[in-house]
C-alpha cells in the first residue's frame, strides 16, 4: 500500500478511473453480444437497425480510451463483415 500522500492520491484516481474503464468496457460488451445474438438467430433486420447504436457505443468507448483508435476500426470493419455476411446468405436461402 501506498505511504506518501501522492501515492495515496494516485492509487485513488487509479481506482477511479478503473471503475470507469470498467463499466464502459461492459457498456460495449452488452452491445456487442446482443448484436452477436441477433446474428445468431437469424434477425440480421434487427442487427442492421441495431448497427448504428453500436458503432456510436464504440466510438464512445473509444473516446473515452477504453479502445485504442485501430480495436475500434478493426472491431467496426469485423461486424459489419459478419452482418453483411448474414444478409447475403438470408437472401440466398
Amino acid at each position: 500500500m501506498a505511504n506518501h500522500a501522492s501515492a495515496l492520491k494516485a492509487d485513488r484516481k487509479n481506482r477511479r478511473r478503473r471503475m470507469t474503464n470498467r463499466s464502459n468496457r461492459s457498456n460495449l460488451r452488452t452491445f456487442l453480444r446482443k448484436f452477436n445474438e441477433q446474428l445468431q438467430s437469424g434477425k440480421a433486420e434487427d442487427a442492421r437497425n441495431s448497427l448504428p447504436a453500436l458503432y456510436s457505443e464504440i466510438d464512445t468507448a473509444k473516446r473515452k480510451k477504453a479502445l485504442s483508435e485501430n480495436a475500434a476500426a478493426r472491431q467496426k470493419s469485423r461486424l459489419t463483415r459478419s452482418l453483411n455476411t448474414a444478409l447475403s446468405s438470408g437472401e440466398k436461402a
